[in-house]
């Protein structure tokens, strides 16, 4: 009886540490994840305009940072200042603008309407090198260089 109960335990034991592990392993991943796409990142393509890029944005580009743990957005339309709730798990990235806080300056054209609309739609992302991609399925909608 003695040896069954100490063979439940280890077992536990062993199932227990595997958990952890793991969980260690996908905080590591996370973690990358979030060093990655931390930072100051300005907007250099945007799809689905019409319009030229420079004519968007003549004077300021769009321009997002991401926090050290990337779970919030923040930044400048390219005429008032935003702020974003943002979940990122894997590959996957997700811009919640619903509650977000954002100075209410006039801003002349479509540019920053344009860019809130795209980073709604995002649902997926890549860094490569100094380059952040937004993608819309398979699609790249934005991209940023790193500053």
């Amino acid at each position: 009886m003695k040896k069954a109960i100490f063979a439940i335990l280890i077992s536990l034991s062993a199932l227990t540490s595997c958990k952890m592990m793991n969980k260690g392993q996908q905080n590591t991943q996370e973690n990358a994840a979030a060093a990655k796409l931390s930072g100051n990142w300005e907007l250099n393509y945007i799809t689905g305009v019409r319009i030229a890029f420079n004519g968007l944005y003549p004077e300021t580009k769009p321009s997002i940072n991401i926090n050290a743990t990337a779970t919030e957005l923040g930044g400048n339309t390219s005429c008032n200042v935003f702020g974003a709730k943002l979940a990122v798990k894997g590959s996957k990235f997700k811009v919640d603008l619903s509650a977000s806080p954002m100075t209410m300056r006039h801003c002349e054209g479509e540019g920053e309407m344009r860019f809130l609309e795209m980073l709604k739609k995002v649902d997926a992302y890549t860094v490569e090198g100094n380059t952040l991609t937004l993608m819309m399925g398979d699609v790249p909608a934005m991209k940023f260089t790193k500053k």
